[in-house]
């Protein structure tokens, strides 16, 4: 049985939506590469992509329905049904998971009384676990609406959710104050994020991730370091290699000595391995 045509938006709201649609498409020298931010454009209508707006996007970018379908089940940041105002993601990726994403994971759920992919009966919160964010120094890390919530922990996650719900203020770890899902998308399609503090807010890099730059550059005091063969030692400013320390090699003591290439047969031509047993048989 064929697909009956999808519903058109009413006609006021039709004609914002391609205002908005036509500003979009300017910006590309290509119209089909403005396809993305459309997606989100009439995602920030619904609350999800609807096949109302998927035909909207083929008709102004001149692509069939097919081709807008297949990019919109690709990328997970497209909603194809409806859920809530936030989209609370547990990051449940190794290292995430290693340190308490899962057990923040399961936690929500029953907190929570949803699965993954599943919405809260209040329309407030649906919850999903989410791959790597590029935020592992910070791990684990739960994200709302795409903003970050570091350094979690499951009573921390469950007061989160809670807050959210109850419409208290919700303040993310770093980056632009939080904000619905739909207000997300249509910033997301690229138009002014017009909150207050919106930009002069960073998302920038936070102290954790900038440890090893301030420590190959002497711009630490004292650090703890603890060798995995044993060996004693932090470092100082004045470890910084000698002239005589080998290329490629920090000095002894330094916090990543341990890291640094070993001397092996194959490196050091003075002290050849000998022949091995089954050789030497």
């Amino acid at each position: 049985m064929p697909q009956l045509p999808a519903p058109d938006y009413p006609s006021e709201v039709r004609a914002r939506l391609e205002e908005d649609a036509r500003a979009v498409i300017a910006r590309y020298p290509g119209s089909r590469s403005a396809l993305l931010p459309l997606l989100h454009l009439v995602q920030a209508e619904e609350g999800h992509v609807t096949r109302t707006g998927m035909a909207f996007c083929a008709e102004l970018l001149g692509l069939t329905t097919a081709e807008v379908n297949a990019v919109a089940t690709f990328y997970t940041m497209y909603r194809r049904a409806p859920g809530g105002d936030y989209q609370v993601g547990v990051c449940t990726n190794t290292l995430c998971a290693v340190m308490g994403g899962d057990a923040i994971f399961d936690e929500l759920r029953e907190h929570l009384g949803v699965g993954n992919g599943e919405t809260t009966e209040d329309g407030k919160v649906s919850l999903e676990h989410i791959e790597c964010n590029a935020a592992c120094d910070f791990a684990p890390v739960v994200m709302v609406n795409w903003e970050f919530f570091d350094n979690q922990t499951p009573e921390s996650a469950k007061h989160l959710v809670d807050d959210l719900r109850a419409g208290r203020p919700v303040e993310p770890t770093r980056g632009a104050p939080l904000c619905t899902y739909q207000e997300t998308a249509r910033i997301l399609a690229g138009f002014p994020d017009q909150r207050p503090g919106a930009v002069e807010a960073s998302g920038g890099a936070g102290a954790a991730s900038l440890v090893g730059l301030r420590l190959a550059k002497g711009e630490y005091t004292q650090p703890h370091v603890v060798h995995p063969r044993g060996e004693g030692g932090t470092g100082t400013p004045e470890d910084r290699a000698p002239a005589d320390t080998p290329a490629g090699q920090p000095p002894a003591g330094h916090p990543s000595s341990h890291d640094a290439p070993q001397e092996t047969s194959a490196s050091d031509p003075a002290n050849p391995a000998g022949p091995t047993a089954e050789e030497g048989e």
